[in-house]
């Protein structure tokens, strides 16, 4: 009877080839004697129908007092139907989050990763996103195994990045091309916001069971609550002529004035094309926003700006680059160009998009409204069927683009809300019915005031 204990590992000798010493005491419990002359403790069992072995760990590291009990325990485990050996092996073969972002981006180049509305993300979120994976979450967590992050791992790379631990000027694939990779609370959310996405990607693989990034607290987000006042469209205005006349950023200032006349995103109005112009319609009908297709109400002067350039545009794009047919592409330098050394240097394109939703609140319309003229997703007009906007909506852009416009002339108004007053409304009532019945109307405004 062979019992292993300190004596018989001692005594073990190594030989030609490595060979097992079993403890009859303790069946499947055994000790493996290297040909170099190490021993090991081991376990031998049988799983699915295969003959299985497990290392406990070296003599030395482990007594054969200790290595008994590990045996036990793990033998124990067998019997419930546990299987260690494949289990450590799988644990050898995790991932670490380097190769799961590999996996991430792989199918997110793909357009297997869906994004808002349950589409795939657009080209720039592509671009945004594999930025933050290559600059903030490989640096800090790459070379961690997957299935042992912890919140407190998560939430350590959060504080890092909000220090700027991360932050770093990069060359560019471009000729002198450089990124600024900067850190702070609106970074740190944002890449910790795409991280949590990852591991839920992570999730549905079955790679883990549960995502460590649900439940981190993050800084909020900088909320981009910059808004023109009056006097700052005014001055707008001033500066966006000046630069017309100037004739060198006069695209760029055209561009800038519809974007604060239709509240569009900066790109919406760069890349429009004149097929997604509809004049008659009074609508701009996008063929690809970040909420899709997408229809938006315009204002009659956006209508009337638009008719006059079509009569001498030529190619796709309503605001032409040079060369081959495509869009306008220096905007944004001309539109830093066009603010510097003004009171409004600083302020980015999307505070027109922000200061027109503001100022449609401020005339009293109400935030579904608003919605459908900017293109959010809660109140955007996106059906392919629609050919005939809601007279409202159209009502809603004339007077908010109407507002802004004079605002940008250098109008000044007394009335900063759009009041439906009961003389207007009737006087607007008795318009229409007489126009509907056919009867002549007068055409003079100061006569009939008209509430849209």
């Amino acid at each position: 009877m062979t019992k292993l204990n300190k004596r018989v590992v001692d005594a073990a000798q190594a030989r030609d080839k490595d060979y097992f010493i079993w403890d009859d005491d303790l069946p499947g419990f055994g000790l493996r004697v290297f040909v170099s002359g190490k021993r090991s403790y081991v376990i031998q069992y049988r799983a699915q129908g295969r003959s299985r072995r497990y290392t406990i760990g070296l003599h030395g590291v482990w007594t054969p007092e200790l290595a008994r009990q590990e045996a036990k325990i793990q033998l124990g485990r067998v019997a419930k139907g546990d299987n260690p050996a494949e289990e450590r092996q799988l644990d050898h073969q995790a991932i670490t989050v380097k190769q799961l972002c590999d996996l991430y981006l792989a199918d997110l180049k793909a357009g297997l990763i869906l994004g808002k509305g349950n589409r795939p993300k657009k080209a720039t979120t592509i671009g945004t996103d594999t930025g933050r994976i290559q600059r903030h979450i490989i640096p800090l967590l790459g070379s961690r195994r997957v299935k042992d992050l912890s919140k407190a791992d998560i939430n350590k790379a959060l504080k890092d990045i909000m220090a700027g631990k991360t932050a770093v000027s990069v060359k560019t694939k471009k000729l002198r091309g450089k990124a600024i990779v900067s850190g702070g609370a609106g970074t740190a959310t944002r890449t910790i916001g795409l991280f949590g996405g990852i591991l839920t990607y992570a999730m549905d693989a079955g790679i883990i069971t549960a995502n460590p990034a649900h439940g981190i607290r993050k800084p909020k987000d900088n909320v981009r609550d910059r808004r023109l006042t009056e006097d700052e469209y005014r001055l707008l205005g001033r500066i966006l002529r000046d630069a017309v006349d100037d004739g060198q950023y006069a695209m760029a200032a055209e561009i800038s004035r519809q974007i604060a006349l239709t509240g569009c995103r900066r790109m919406e109005m760069i890349g429009l094309q004149w097929v997604e112009m509809d004049t008659g319609g009074s609508c701009l009908r996008l063929i690809d926003s970040k909420e899709g297709k997408s229809t938006r109400p315009v204002g009659l002067p956006v209508v009337e700006y638009m008719e006059n350039r079509r009569e001498d545009a030529e190619g796709t794009y309503v605001f032409p680059g040079q060369g081959d047919d495509n869009a306008f592409g220096a905007f944004p330098r001309h539109w830093d160009k066009i603010l510097k050394g003004t009171e409004l240097e600083g302020i980015t394109p999307h505070v027109l998009r922000h200061s027109f939703a503001s100022i449609g609140n401020d005339l009293g319309f109400t935030e579904v409204t608003i919605a459908a003229l900017v293109g959010h997703s809660k109140g955007s007009v996106t059906s392919k069927y629609i050919h005939t906007l809601d007279t409202a909506l159209i009502m809603a852009a004339d007077t908010i683009a109407g507002y802004i416009a004079g605002l940008l002339d250098g109008r000044q108004f007394k009335q900063t809300a759009y009041a439906l007053d009961r003389d207007s409304r009737k006087a607007a009532l008795a318009r229409f019915l007489s126009k509907a019945a056919g009867e002549v109307v007068g055409h003079n405004d100061e006569e009939i005031p008209l509430a849209a």
